[in-house]
């Protein structure tokens, strides 16, 4: 009786077989999971790509507009603006130095009133009724005459109350003319003495209590009642925009109790 060897063979064989189709899986399994870590890891570095591309805003192309609005050009001066700046602009003599120059033209004298005037500007104070000024201090300047050049006009008050009208050369501070304003009676005289005696501030005080309020050169200052009839003096201010502001320092006191701008 013949024995047959291939079973035996067969079973080995197959065994191979099993161990190589087994070796084979384990390879591919391997190759599998690689593939997709791969693939995980692109996904995840381009969703955080795509994160971080939204954090960052869009850049913008519109041009800055604060250069221009920084730049905007200034409001256009008035017509009465151009005017004191040109007349503050040739005036060389302050008021505070044209206030010492009319008092010191009229003997014992003090101030009613100062104005800065261009030329021709104001009423003409010389007409002939109006003697000159026996009380005078320097004698009128002859290197230039009223109404080529800005001038301080001033009300100066002898001490019996009669008043003078004093003009002042604004660029050389000399009096161009002094004279005793005609047809004034006793009563007049009477009531101008006794405003200057209830006036406690000097001009320069009332000047300097509006420019503390108010900064700017002083142009005008006169002694006067309000509404409500109380004795102040009156001070026209003009600002660095050329502006006048008036305002309203009580002659007693020295407080400020009204300021009005003109903006014109």
């Amino acid at each position: 009786m013949r024995h047959d060897p291939h079973p035996k063979n067969t079973g080995l064989l197959r065994a191979h077989r099993l161990r190589a189709a087994g070796a084979a899986c384990v390879v591919l399994t391997a190759a599998l999971l690689t593939g997709c870590g791969q693939d995980s890891g692109s996904t995840s570095t381009g969703t955080a790509t795509s994160e971080a591309a939204r954090a960052v805003p869009e850049r913008t192309t519109t041009p800055s507009t604060d250069a221009s609005k920084s730049a905007s050009p200034a409001a256009p001066l008035t017509g009465d603006q151009k005017e004191r700046k040109a007349l503050l602009a040739s005036t060389k003599v302050t008021f505070d130095k044209a206030v010492t120059t009319a008092e010191g033209a009229v003997e014992g004298g003090k101030l009613l009133e100062l104005d800065l005037k261009g030329p021709g500007d104001g009423d003409d104070d010389s007409d002939d009724s109006a003697s000159p000024s026996a009380s005078a201090g320097p004698s009128p300047s002859t290197s230039a005459s009223p109404g080529t050049g800005p001038e301080w006009v001033a009300a100066v008050a002898a001490k019996d109350g009669t008043e003078h009208t004093v003009r002042i050369d604004a660029v050389s501070g000399k009096v161009l003319k002094s004279t005793e304003d005609a047809d004034q009676d006793a009563e007049e005289k009477s009531r101008t003495a006794d405003r200057i005696a209830k006036a406690k501030q000097t001009p320069q005080q009332a000047a300097k209590a509006a420019t503390g309020k108010k900064k700017g050169t002083v142009t005008s200052v006169d002694l006067d009642d309000n509404d409500q009839n109380v004795l102040v003096w009156k001070v026209d201010v003009v600002s660095d925009d050329w502006k006048k502001t008036t305002l309203d320092v009580d002659a007693a006191d020295g407080s400020v109790t009204r300021q009005e701008t003109d903006n014109d």
